[in-house]
This record gives structure tokens, sequence and C-alpha cells, in this order.
């Protein structure tokens, strides 16, 4: 289970960087490397998505611990 909370962590972090740049710079890095919502920067979208949804698991283990 950690292994797969890294792996989500590091996509929200991609995610968070890729919106930051969006906002400050109007610079969509995801959309320059794979394209204007080509196949790949749909799996990226989604994938990021997901990691983020997973994300919100996080808050029931704090306040567990």
């Amino acid at each position: 289970m950690k292994t797969l909370d890294y792996i989500a962590l590091t996509l929200v972090i991609i995610g968070a960087i890729n919106w930051g740049l969006i906002g400050f710079l109007g610079f969509d890095l995801v959309r320059v490397i794979f394209g204007d919502m080509t196949l790949m920067s749909r799996i990226i979208y989604a994938l990021v998505g997901i990691a983020g949804l997973y994300a919100l698991s996080y808050f029931g283990r704090l306040r567990s611990e």
C-alpha cells in the first residue's frame, strides 16, 4: 500500500505543478509535451485526477493515527 501512496503523491505533485504553471504563466506543460488532448495527454490528466481522489483517503488515515 505504501508504494501506491508514493505513486499517488507523485502524480498529485505533478498535477499541482502543472496547475501552478497554468495559473501563473498560462503554460500547460502536459499539453506541450503530449499534445492538445491527445490520447496520451488525456491518460495523464485522468491518472492525476484519480490520484487526487485517492489522496483524499490520506485524511482518513491521518485521523486514525
